[in-house]
């Protein structure tokens, strides 16, 4: 009888073992998606759970979405290139609110900082002709003009765009009042009318919005415009001037440095934190306001005609933007308030005037090619020696009195 009740009591112990395993194994199941198994020969290959394999964060779909549409962009960039070289002119077609968007779900900023980690890294000598001599095929990069032609001399890729050219490869205009800053291409030029100007013909953008606001809050009580007074007129500061504006696109095979424009002094940095779209012809002329949307540097002052200033213009893979002068600037930070700006004056209780520019004197770099804008007073009799889609150096006229 003992002998019995002990087997009965082990089977029913064993009866609740079982169904609890069963129990603990159906909530596995029902939380679990299914694996599968299959037999090829001999050997069971187990795959992934399905829902593991399908398994998208929106992260992931915004960025190859994003990623998917700029590449789309690109060859719509290069059928636009392809009919302008055989003088057909293309009609503008702007970016809808939805294409703006899905573009700047592309994270630009963060493989801009990527890409500007990567140009630091040593390349070994070995290595350097190749990658160099591949770029220079690619972007048609002059070497002959730059002050060491020896491809082994630069250690990195961010030493070698931002290599320094034979003083004598750039001679300075001495005639004009306006040179080039820099190498590149003529977008635009023009005077500024409405408070708009033009990126590309055909496209623009608002003056306030690009300038950021005229008289800060700090400075309101020393510079109190006149009531009614148009943005526009708020900058013009003497009788009988008008506003102008010129647009210079600095491709990567381009001479990255920029300079003095003319002699003037520097008073106020106003820095924009912002996107990083690409401000190549294509896409300047494909979304209004670009320049408003991308992080920018504008540079504030004045010259012998009233007011001047000189806007560096980031872009795709050029986060990296250096005024010489101003060794507090920061761009392409991890986080930054959308609409923000940072203020600096160059005024002082030490330095009442500013920074004096000398035309043609160093004034910054690009870590690749971007864009340059200047916007200054100038009087009406003002002309510009220029034509849109012009190559241009630094150190050629833009125009003078």
């Amino acid at each position: 009888m003992a002998a019995a009740a002990a087997r009965s009591s082990l089977l029913c112990s064993c009866n609740l073992l079982v169904q609890k395993n069963l129990c603990v194994r159906a909530g596995v199941l029902w939380k679990q998606p299914p694996s599968r198994t299959f037999f090829t020969d001999r050997k069971k290959l187990h795959t992934a759970p399905v829902g593991q394999v399908f398994r998208l964060r929106p992260f992931h779909v915004l960025v190859a979405t994003g990623g998917g549409y700029a590449g789309y962009r690109k060859y719509e960039d290069y059928k636009l290139k392809q009919l302008e070289k055989r003088g057909i002119e293309v009609p503008v077609r702007l970016a809808s609110e939805w294409e703006v968007a899905l573009y700047k779900s592309v994270p630009t900023r963060l493989l801009s900082r990527a890409w500007g980690r990567l140009n630091q890294v040593e390349l070994p000598t070995w290595l350097r002709k190749p990658v160099y001599s591949l770029y220079i095929w690619t972007f048609g990069v002059n070497m002959k003009e730059a002050a060491v032609e020896d491809l082994h001399h630069y250690r990195n890729l961010s030493e070698f765009f931002r290599r320094k050219l034979k003083p004598q490869a750039r001679p300075v205009c001495g005639v004009h009042s306006v040179i080039s800053p820099s190498d590149g291409k003529i977008l635009n030029f023009g005077q500024v009318k409405n408070c708009e100007v033009e990126q590309v013909k055909g496209v623009t953008y608002s003056l306030e919005s690009f300038l950021g606001p005229r008289i800060s809050t700090e400075e309101m009580h020393f510079s109190q415009a006149p009531a009614g007074n148009s943005f526009q007129q708020q900058l013009v500061t003497k009788e009988g001037n008008e506003l102008y504006h010129c647009v210079i696109y600095l491709a990567p095979g381009d001479y990255h440095c920029f300079h003095s424009p003319t002699d003037w002094t520097v008073s106020h940095r106003r820095h924009f934190p912002g996107s990083l779209m690409s401000v190549n012809p294509g896409v300047a002329r494909w979304i209004k306001e670009l320049f408003c949307h991308n992080e920018r540097v504008v540079l504030t002052g004045d010259w012998k005609h009233g007011f001047f200033s000189l806007t560096a213009v980031g872009a795709t893979n050029v986060g990296s933007i250096r005024i010489y002068f101003d060794q507090d600037l920061h761009t392409n930070s991890p986080s930054y308030s959308k609409g923000s700006y940072n203020d600096f004056s160059f005024i002082s209780n030490n330095n009442k005037e500013g920074i004096p520019m000398r035309k043609g004197e160093h004034l910054g770099e690009f870590n690749l090619g971007s864009t340059i804008v200047l916007i200054f007073e100038a009087p009406k009799d003002f002309k510009f020696n220029l034509k849109a889609g012009q190559k241009i150096r630094f150190g050629e006229a833009l125009g003078s009195l």
